[in-house]
C-alpha cells in the first residue's frame, strides 16, 4: 500500500485532510523533510495508526508492521525512518540489515512487546518441552530470537496450523491467541499480554453504537477481549479491516482499533461514515512531524541489534513469510 504520490506539492495532497488552515502550519516542515528524503537517499514508512499529517504528508509507504517492513526492504533507499513504534523499526532492521534504520523517539514503545522477554520464553519451554512457540510480530527482536516461528494476526491461524502439532505456545497477545484458539482445534497455551489500546473496547461500548446508529457495521481487530469480538460483524487484522471497508463500502463503521487508522481509510472511503470511538496509542503519538525532520537531520535514533539476535529473529520472521496464506 503506497502513500500518496509524493510529487504533489503538500497543500495539493493533504487538501482533502486537513483543514487549510493547518495545511499552512505543516506545509513548512513537509518541505524540509521532503529536502532531507532527498539528501540521505530516505523513505519515511508511516504505520496505519499515524496521524493523517504523517500518513499523508510525507509518508512514502505505508501500512502495517509485517507490510511496511517488507516494503522497506525493497526499496532502494539507504535510511529508513520508521514512523511507528521501536517494535516496527527492529523488524524494518532485522529485515533489512544493511540499511540504516530510525525512529523519531526512541519513548515510542508498546505495552504488548513490553509484557514478554526472551527469557519468558526460555522459562515457557522449560515448562512446555518441544512446543513451539509462535510468536506476535507485535514483539522485540530478543523475543523473535527465542522464537521458532513468527505471525501477523492476518496469519495467525495458519501459521499455527503449519506448524503440524497438537500444541502451540501462542505469545505475547492473549486476546488474540483466544481468537485464534476459536479457529483452530490446535490446543493454544497463551501468555497474558495485551495492548493498552485495543483492551479499553467492551461489548457494552459497542452496543451502545447500535443502539445510537441503527445499521451500523461494526468490524474489530482481534487484539479486542472477547465480547469486543461476539459483537462485532467483522474480525480481521489491519489490513483486513481496511480492505473489507473497501470491499463492503458500509454506509457506517465503527473500526474497534486504534482512533487515527479510521481517519486514514475515511479518506480513501468517502462513501463510508465513520463513527470513531477514539482509543490513542500514546507511544505511537509521539512520533510527530518534527521528530521525522530531526531524525533525517541528525540520522536519530538508529536501531541497532545485537548480530547474534538479528540472525536468529530473521529466521523466525522468514519462516513466517514461508507460510502459505
Amino acid at each position: 500500500m503506497t502513500a500518496t504520490p509524493l510529487t504533489l506539492r503538500p497543500e495539493d495532497r493533504l487538501a482533502t485532510v486537513l483543514p487549510d488552515i493547518e495545511i499552512a502550519v505543516v506545509t513548512p516542515i513537509i518541505e524540509e523533510i521532503e529536502e532531507l528524503k532527498r539528501i540521505r537517499n530516505a523513505v519515511v514508512l508511516a504505520h496505519n495508526y499515524m496521524t493523517p499529517d504523517i500518513f499523508h504528508g510525507v509518508a512514502d509507504l505505508t501500512g502495517d508492521s509485517l507490510a511496511l517492513a517488507r516494503l522497506g526492504a525493497e526499496t532502494d533507499a539507504e535510511v529508513i525512518v520508521m514512523a511507528g513504534v521501536h517494535f516496527m523499526a527492529e523488524t524494518a532492521k532485522i529485515v533489512s540489515e544493511e540499511k540504516t534504520v530510525l525512529i523519531p523517539d526512541l519513548r515510542a514503545g508498546c505495552s504488548l512487546a513490553e509484557s514478554i522477554t526472551g527469557a519468558d520464553i526460555r522459562l515457557l519451554r522449560e515448562r512446555y518441552p518441544g512446543v513451539p512457540v509462535v510468536t506476535y510480530v507485535n514483539t522485540s527482536a530478543e523475543v523473535k530470537a527465542e522464537s521458532d516461528i513468527c505471525c501477523t494476526s492476518s496469519n495467525a491461524v495458519q501459521v499455527v496450523e503449519s506448524l503440524g502439532t497438537d500444541r502451540v505456545i501462542f505469545l505475547p497477545d492473549e486476546y488474540l491467541g483466544r481468537w485464534v484458539a476459536s479457529q483452530t482445534d490446535v490446543d493454544v497455551i497463551l501468555w497474558e499480554g495485551s495492548c493498552m489500546v485495543h483492551e479499553r473496547f467492551d461489548a457494552d461500548e459497542l452496543r451502545e453504537y447500535r443502539r445510537l446508529h441503527p445499521g451500523i457495521q461494526i468490524i474489530a481487530h482481534p487484539e479486542c477481549p472477547p465480547d469486543v469480538l461476539a459483537e462485532a460483524n467483522y474480525v480481521g487484522s489491519t489490513s483486513g479491516m481496511i480492505n473489507w471497508v473497501k470491499d463492503q463500502q458500509p454506509r457506517q463503521v465503527v473500526m474497534v482499533t486504534e482512533c487515527s487508522m479510521s481517519d486514514n481509510v475515511a479518506i480513501e472511503a468517502p462513501q463510508t461514515r465513520f463513527v470513531r470511538p477514539c482509543n490513542l496509542c500514546p507511544h505511537m503519538k509521539r512520533i510527530t512531524l518534527d521528530g521525522i525532520r530531526d531524525s533525517l537531520r541528525d540520522l536519530k535514533h538508529e536501531v541497532v541489534i545485537d548480530g547474534h539476535v538479528a540472525v536468529r529473529a530473521r529466521r523466525a520472521v522468514q519462516r513466517m513469510l514461508e507460510v502459505p496464506v
